[in-house]
């Protein structure tokens, strides 16, 4: 009679990495746990070497999973955020992410993780911890001051080879994107990008990853249940960020302290180097994602010539410019503007949808504003559904009277 596996109920997590190698097909998950079909169980003791946490035991020395399985590690348990930082300063994507892997590290009773690439980076680090990191895994190098997608998804594989969290999130940015692909490839996990709302299941314990198709028609939410770590990219501006908690401290784990010279330099190598960095200027230089306050014009301003007009209410009030596809589409203001599906995502305390009808894709990117006052000639426009305020009117004769009011009641 085969020996069968005795299973530790409280130090399961329901990760399926038992299930997937068991040869057998013995195991399954009820409840959020591993169980064993007696009548099929082998007694070989493979599940046993799979498990992250050791929680099968019965059989001695347990049996190697085997290799073509386990193309993927599995997971041990934390909950990783990739913090995402230019120059020394932590993008504010990143607190986000925090935020919302809080959520998930509290339902699945496991640690909040920060994994930090950079160099000089014990400021950050701190800033991380005060933001809810529990601990702050760092790599503190030369090589890494400036982002180089290469050497910093190589590094961060490395370390989740040896440490094996079930999630990794990333920020949907340029920066993340580059990132998160190199290190799912490298893992042979899977990767959901754009993801507008994260979740646990909480009868499997698997990432419910939640992201807009079909071009923003429907929601589909997506789970990644036989390959560790569960994956994402969040779009920036979706969730709240993290809440800020002075003097909250924090663990840090060096991540190539201590490593052998030549493991470290097979990490670092890369096969291209940054010779220098121009900032973009101008309206290639728009900071949509950080604007408090947006003015967003669309097919209703008419031409060109009329984002003149917003241009001038942004300033009088401090915001940031914006606009639908159809008004990029037309020439009449550069794709760095573009608010929505296709262009950028955010998250202003005020959002001005001048002469914007309100299409689905266009409210994609900014649903999430505090307050939005739509200004169109159509009364009937979806637009108005989703305002705080509207009026109903010809923007290009509404605008030039708002700007005059704040300019006003503002002294400017």
């Amino acid at each position: 009679m085969a020996t069968l596996p005795v299973i530790n109920r409280s130090l399961c997590m329901g990760c399926g990495a038992c299930t997937g190698v068991c040869p057998a097909d013995a195991l399954s998950l009820e409840g959020g746990a591993a169980v064993c079909d007696a009548a099929k169980c082998t007694g070989c003791g493979v599940c046993a070497g799979a498990c992250p946490v050791e929680a099968i035991s019965g059989f001695g020395k347990a049996a190697s999973a085997p290799a073509a399985d386990s193309a993927a590690p599995a997971a041990k348990g934390e909950v990783w955020v990739f913090a995402e930082q230019t120059g020394g300063r932590v993008a504010t994507v990143t607190y986000e992410l925090l935020g919302e892997g809080r959520k998930l590290a509290d339902a699945l009773g496991v640690r909040l993780a920060a994994v930090l690439l950079g160099s000089g980076t014990e400021a950050m680090a701190r800033a991380l911890g005060e933001r809810g990191a529990d601990r702050v895994y760092v790599a503190d190098r030369p090589e890494l001051a400036v982002f180089q997608d290469e050497r910093y998804a190589a590094v961060i594989a490395d370390a989740v080879r040896r440490e094996k969290p079930q999630i990794l999130l990333c920020g949907a940015t340029a920066i993340g994107r580059s990132v998160a692909s190199r290190i799912a490839v490298g893992l042979g996990t899977g990767l959901t990008a754009d993801c507008t709302a994260l979740a646990i299941d909480p009868e499997t314990r698997h990432l419910l990853q939640t992201r807009p198709a079909f071009g923003g028609n429907i929601l589909a939410t997506i789970e990644t249940p036989d390959h560790r770590p569960q994956m994402a990219t969040v779009r920036p501006k979706v969730m709240r960020e993290a809440a800020a908690v002075p003097g909250r401290v924090v663990e840090t784990v060096p991540l190539l302290d201590g490593a052998e010279e030549g493991v470290v330099e097979a990490v670092l190598r890369a096969r291209t180097e940054r010779l220098g960095f121009e900032a973009s200027t101008g309206d290639g230089g728009v900071n949509l994602a950080g604007a408090d306050i947006i003015v967003a014009g669309g097919r209703g301003m008419q031409k060109a010539e009329n984002f003149a007009l917003l241009r001038e209410l942004a300033e009088v009030l401090g915001g940031a410019v914006g606009a639908s596809r159809a008004a990029v589409d037309a020439g009449w203001i550069p794709y760095a503007h573009q608010v929505g599906q296709t262009g950028r995502t955010v998250c202003p305390k005020i959002y001005f949808a001048c002469g914007i009808s309100g299409q689905i894709q266009h409210l994609a990117g900014m649903s999430s504003s505090d307050i939005v006052v739509a200004i169109n000639r159509d009364p009937a426009a979806p637009i108005f559904q989703h305002a705080a305020y509207g009026l109903v009117g010809d923007a290009l004769e509404i605008v030039p009277a708002l700007t005059k009011a704040f300019r006003r009641r503002l002294g400017r």
